[in-house]
């Protein structure tokens, strides 16, 4: 006669070892998104602790997979995974209120620029014209890129102080945000669709595009820079 408390140990086992290959099988996949984000951050976030994080997260999802309701464990933990190295980005409180206002400076200067020159200013040139150190210039811009990884409702309550909530309703930003995208060409309207929902890299959309990065950089900037005044004058009316 079996033993019971052995049959259900060795089904616990048998369990634990398919969740375990599970997470092994994807790891290839973990390892790519994070360093596909990574391009997307300065090299103050290391790629170690994304790969880490998405880890992590994945070995919990493995032991609540049920695949009778989802057949593909992947798809159902690509968004989670993702999302736990977006918490991580948050966790790191990288735009400080008193680094807010620099940042706005810093993008309506190296807009104004690009504009100019059709390339990026250097930091000594942003720190010589806004009298600021060239370190404090260097670390506002690093937070302007890791706040720009995230979710767009989000980027805009880092900047504006409040969440989006307090500022419009959320029927109305994603009009202005369809409002926005209406005003850019079919390009741009690609670029942000290639950036934000098909999370490619600069470099990854500029060999598709044939744009340089520094360009598909200004486009992302304009787009979040135009939402934000527009809420902002919503807001002040």
């Amino acid at each position: 006669m079996l033993n019971k408390d052995k049959v259900v140990k060795e089904y616990q086992k048998s369990l634990r070892a398919d969740q375990d290959n599970m997470v092994l099988q994807f790891m290839p996949a973990v390892r790519g998104m994070a360093y596909r984000l990574k391009e997307r951050l300065p090299s103050s976030v290391a790629v170690e602790d994304l790969i880490s994080i998405g880890t992590e997260e994945m070995i919990k999802l493995s032991r609540k997979y049920d695949k009778d309701i989802n057949n593909s464990f992947w798809g159902y933990a690509k968004k989670r995974v993702y999302g736990s190295m977006l918490d991580y980005l948050r966790s790191l409180d990288v735009v400080s209120r008193s680094s807010r206002r620099l940042i706005k400076s810093i993008e309506s200067e190296v807009a104004r620029y690009l504009n100019e020159h059709q390339e990026e200013p250097s930091n000594e040139y942003l720190a010589d014209l806004l009298g600021e150190s060239v370190e404090k210039i260097k670390e506002a811009r690093r937070a302007s890129e890791i706040a720009s990884n995230m979710p767009l409702n989000e980027q805009l309550a880092i900047f504006e102080e409040k969440s989006v909530d307090e500022i419009i309703e959320k029927e109305q930003l994603i009009e202005h945000i369809r409002d926005i995208l209406a005003t850019l060409s079919e390009r741009e309207q690609m670029i942000i669709q290639l950036y934000y929902f098909e999370e490619l890299n600069l470099k990854e959309i500029s060999s598709i595009l044939n744009i340089s990065e520094s360009r598909i950089s200004q486009i992302h900037k304009k787009l979040i820079r135009t939402i934000r005044e527009r809420i902002a004058g919503e807001d002040d009316g």
